[in-house]
């Protein structure tokens, strides 16, 4: 019988409910904004330095790379403070059931895409 058990389990084969989802993108965005607080600081460092830093930080933010960082950055932070809301209320056992946590996961994920689209918006 031991040799008939599998030696690995390939994870893509699995059917991740979307709450499931939810949890693990929150942890990396949690990831994401350690290494995205770098990028503000330096941004923040730089533009508070002068006023030649100033301009070399508006003159950074204005091309479309950077640009599309920092929205990755905020939206990271976006998902991150509204998962983060529904753990509270998780933590208050509102939406703490099977349903409840499948439409908690849907609306972070609607809110986040709201939220991220009114940013790009405002940034562009």
């Amino acid at each position: 019988m031991k040799g008939q058990r599998p030696v690995d389990l390939p994870l893509h084969t699995f059917a991740w409910p979307l709450a499931a989802i939810a949890s693990i993108t929150h942890r990396i965005t949690g990831v994401l904004l350690f290494v995205g607080i770098a990028l503000l600081l330096y941004l923040a460092d730089l533009a508070l330095g002068s006023q030649e830093g100033f301009a070399a930080a508006a003159k950074l933010i204005g091309e479309p790379l950077p640009k599309l960082i920092l929205l990755a950055v905020l939206a990271a932070l976006t998902y991150h403070i509204v998962a983060g809301i529904k753990h509270l209320l998780l933590d208050f056992h509102i939406g703490d059931s099977l349903v409840g946590g499948r439409v908690g996961a849907q609306l972070s994920i609607v809110i986040t895409v709201v939220l991220v689209a009114l940013m790009g918006v405002w940034l562009w």
